[in-house]
């Protein structure tokens, strides 16, 4: 039986084994180097303590003593201000509007196609060609700064990273037109911080 979290010393984080948004999650607490309680959930069967804390049972969801936050920007936020060291979104309001809007397109465009992928069907491939051709349009950002629109690490590449990750895996390959992006998934993916967001099924996946 799981422990009531709300009982807990730490975080918890109800989370899948292989998400990108669940990912993201992993990936600003291990930036933070936050100590949390992981708990992995199959999406399809979410357990009743999880049913109990979010109505939706949705993943990921944040357990913080009696606060319960479910929806992923706002977990990823909540977290960059309770733990404000290092610093993950920039100073001025508008650098902060600019990483905020990336995030959203990057949520209605990218993660959409990347479902298509994983389902299969007749529309994966479509969805192959659509994620490269989004990812390539996005190369003068990629090359503006050493992060994702930002001089420093921010929650943009948070986001940025687990779906350059699972790329291979994905069947998407950019190609030489792609190697900034790629160089830059790389340079990330070798921190310890990124190490220690992934589960044993998100390494299988590279």
């Amino acid at each position: 039986m799981v422990q009531n979290p709300r009982s807990r010393t730490v975080l918890a984080l109800y989370s899948a084994a292989d998400d990108i948004q669940c990912h993201r999650v992993r990936l600003v607490l291990a930036a933070k180097g936050v100590a949390y309680d992981l708990i992995q959930v199959d999406p399809a069967k979410p357990p009743q303590d999880l049913t109990d804390l979010n109505l939706y049972g949705s993943l990921p969801t944040l357990v913080d003593r009696e606060l319960t936050l479910y929806d992923t920007a706002v977990v990823c936020e909540y977290l960059d201000e309770r733990y404000p060291h290092p610093p993950l979104m920039p100073i001025d309001p508008l650098s902060r509007a600019r990483l905020r809007l990336a995030a959203v397109r990057i949520e209605r465009d990218w993660l959409p196609q990347v479902e298509h992928i994983r389902a299969g069907g007749r529309s994966a491939e479509a969805a192959r060609k659509r994620l490269r051709e989004q990812l390539l349009e996005t190369l003068p950002l990629f090359k503006a700064a050493k992060f994702f629109l930002n001089p420093e690490m921010s929650l943009a590449d948070c986001l940025v990273t687990p779906v350059i990750w699972r790329l291979p895996a994905l069947g998407v390959d950019l190609g030489r037109e792609g190697k900034p992006i790629m160089d830059y998934g790389e340079r990330l993916f070798r921190s310890q911080g990124y190490a220690r967001s992934l589960t044993s099924e998100e390494k299988a996946l590279r």
